[in-house]
C-alpha cells in the first residue's frame, strides 16, 4: 500500500519500521518540527523524523496540518492509507479523509478508556490490571473513531511507564501491520466504542510529580512508577546544605505502618497515608539514575529521617 505515516515519538518507530519491513511503500513521513534537545539544546528532529531520514524517506515537518498549502500537498501524495501513531497534532477533516482508504490510529489503550495524551501512565497511576492497543480509524473527534483490532497487554506490579511503553509499542507495531492488509482487502470489521467507561488521560502536569506521603502506599507506588523515567515523581531529602530534590524510578509497595513520610529503616522504606514505599531506583538532582543500595553508600539516609 501507499501510505503516509504520521508519529513524532520513540513509541512510534517500531510501528513504521514494522511498515517498513512489511513492504509498504512510505510516500511520506510527518513529524513534528524539530525542538531544543539535550544539554546544549540544539534543535535535533524527532526519532521518527530520524529514523525516515536514516532510510531515504521524505520527512515533513509542519507546524500545522491545518495550513492550507498542506493539506494540499498532503492530497497530492495519492495514498491508499494515513497510519497516525502518537503524532502530537489534532488533524483536520480534510487530512483524514484524503487516503483512498482513510486514516488510521494506533492508540495504547483499550478505548474508550484513556483517550488522550497519556494513556500509558495513566493506566498504570489509576492501577488498571490491563491495557492494551488497538487501531482505530480515525475521526474528527478526539480518539472517538470505530476499532479495528485489538491487542491486550498485562501490567505487573513492577511495570513502569517506559517498560509498559516498550510492550505496547511493539505489540502496536505488530498490529498494525497485520491489521492493515485486512482493511486494504475490506475484511477489518469497525467496531464503534461504548458509549460508557469513557475516561481522558490528561496530559501530565508538572505539579502532578511531587510526591504527597500522605497519599495510600499503593497509589504512591503507582505514581512513581507511572511517572518513570519521565518526568519523575520526586521528593526533598534533608541534607547539612539544605533540601535536595531526588526522583524515585522505581518502588514497590510494602504493608507497614507509620508516619506519613518517614523512612522506617536505613534502606528508603518510606511510610505512607497507608502502608509504604520501598525506594528501588533513584536519581538525585544533577545526577544520573542509582540502584538504592549504590545512593546509599554516597548519601546515607537512616531511620525516622522525615522526607518532604
Amino acid at each position: 500500500m501507499r501510505l503516509a505515516f504520521l508519529g513524532t515519538p520513540d513509541f512510534s518507530v517500531a510501528a513504521l519500521s514494522a511498515l517498513v519491513d512489511a513492504g509498504h511503500e512510505i510516500a511520506c513521513v510527518y513529524s513534528q518540527p524539530p525542538a531544543p534537545r539535550g544539554r546544549g539544546q540544539a534543535l535535533k528532529p524527532s526519532p521518527v523524523h530520524a529514523f525516515a531520514e536514516a532510510r531515504g524517506i521524505p520527512v515533513r515537518t509542519p507546524a500545522s496540518m491545518r495550513d492550507p498549502a498542506e493539506i494540499q500537498a498532503f492530497r497530492a501524495l495519492g495514498l491508499d492509507a494515513a497510519v497516525v501513531v502518537a503524532f502530537g497534532q489534532i488533524l483536520p477533516r480534510e487530512v483524514l479523509e484524503a487516503p483512498r482508504l482513510g486514516s488510521f490510529n494506533v492508540h495504547a489503550s483499550l478505548l474508550p478508556r484513556w483517550r488522550g495524551a497519556a494513556p500509558i501512565q495513566r493506566a498504570i497511576m489509576a492501577g488498571d490490571p490491563v491495557t492494551g492497543v488497538q487501531v482505530m480509524r480515525m475521526t474528527e473527534g478526539l480518539d472517538e473513531g470505530p476499532v479495528l483490532a485489538t491487542a491486550t497487554v498485562r501490567i505487573g506490579p513492577s511495570d513502569t511507564a517506559a517498560t509498559l511503553h516498550d510492550r505496547l509499542a511493539a505489540a502496536g507495531a505488530e498490529l498494525i501491520a497485520a491489521t492493515l492488509p485486512e482493511i486494504e482487502a475490506g475484511r477489518a470489521v469497525e467496531i464503534p466504542q461504548a458509549d460508557e467507561g469513557v475516561t481522558y488521560a490528561r496530559k501530565i502536569r508538572p505539579k502532578e510529580a511531587r510526591i504527597d506521603w500522605t497519599r495510600a502506599g499503593a497509589e504512591v507506588d503507582r505514581k512513581i512508577r507511572g511517572l518513570s523515567p519521565y518526568p519523575g515523581a520526586w521528593f526533598e531529602l534533608p541534607t547539612d546544605k539544605g533540601p535536595v530534590r531526588v526522583k524515585v524510578l522505581l518502588s514497590a509497595f510494602e504493608d507497614v505502618d507509620g508516619a506519613a513520610g518517614t523512612t522506617l529503616d536505613d534502606r528508603l522504606l518510606v511510610a505512607c497515608g497507608e502502608g509504604a514505599v520501598r525506594l528501588l531506583r533513584v536519581q538525585r538532582e544533577g545526577r544520573g539514575p542509582q540502584e538504592a543500595e549504590v545512593f546509599l553508600n554516597g548519601t546515607p539516609v537512616a531511620a525516622g529521617t522525615k522526607l518532604a
